[in-house]
């Protein structure tokens, strides 16, 4: 019926200062008073409002919770990381494909990463519900990771170095209670960074997400789109309609989080 997103990087120097900057508050503030507007406007009864790693990590988490209250009038509830993982396997069920001996679920944040390794269960007359054999919240994110290596220029040697840095939090997990190697397995991705490598792949002129929503790839067309950001530029990359200013320096550091849990 209606949708709106935009990058703010709530998260944006948490890592050195452990709170979220006035900066990052304002330019919430600004995004969640589209989303009022918009819930006002289409008569939205009940809702659910939920904020995750950077108001679970920042010092003043619940004091941006209660600003965001004041100032828009909207009350966010603050999720731990089980009850994330939870609702990004409940909203993917549907796109599982169904013959599929398991599914492996990564959804990259800014702040954090979740990866869920599940099974799906037709139900009669519904929507299939996710099984969850094994979940886990990663420490690292987008922001997180662009901060610590830079996301302007990234060449080949900087992105190993990311995926390194990735690599040992994805092989605990699966060499852990997700463990055991499976066959016929189902990767499937949520978030910013699949979404712009499913719009860099289909070569849109500018996003859709009609497009993008359910987009199958294979493991060589991945290949080949990050291996086509890697040779482009900060400039190219900002000129790409579907990674734009806001992705720009963020994109490559999301593509080394997914490499780290592809080559996992």
């Amino acid at each position: 019926m209606d949708a709106f997103s935009r990058i703010i990087r709530l998260g944006e120097g948490i890592s050195v200062t452990q709170r979220i900057s006035e900066a990052a508050i304002d330019r919430a503030i600004d995004a969640l008073s589209v989303c009022r507007d918009k819930m006002q406007q289409r008569g939205v009864a009940r809702a659910r409002l939920i904020a995750t790693e950077a108001c679970r990590s920042a010092e003043n988490g619940c004091e941006f919770v209660a600003r965001i209250s004041e100032a828009v009038g909207l009350d966010l509830e603050i999720i731990d990381r089980e009850t994330e993982a939870r609702l990004a396997a409940t909203g993917c069920t549907p796109l599982v494909d169904p013959e599929a001996r398991g599914v492996v679920l990564f959804d990259i944040g800014g702040g954090s990463s979740e990866l869920v390794r599940m099974t799906s269960v037709p139900t009669d007359g519904g929507p299939p519900k996710p099984v969850i054999v094994a979940w886990t919240s990663l420490p690292v994110g987008v922001v997180t990771l662009a901060e610590r290596f830079g996301g302007i220029d990234v060449g080949p040697a900087l992105f190993e170095r990311m995926i390194d840095d990735t690599l040992p939090l994805v092989r605990a997990f699966f060499n852990g209670a997700a463990g055991g190697r499976g066959e016929n397995v189902h990767m499937l991705g949520t978030s910013g960074t699949v979404t712009t490598i499913a719009g860099v792949h289909l070569g849109l002129r500018r996003y859709d997400r009609r497009q993008v929503d359910g987009c199958w790839m294979t493991d060589r067309e991945i290949s080949g789109v990050v291996d086509r950001l890697l040779q482009m530029n900060y400039d190219e990359r900002a000129a790409n309609p579907c990674i734009g200013t806001e992705r720009a320096d963020l994109v490559l550091a999301g593509c080394a989080i997914m490499e780290a849990i592809r080559r996992t």
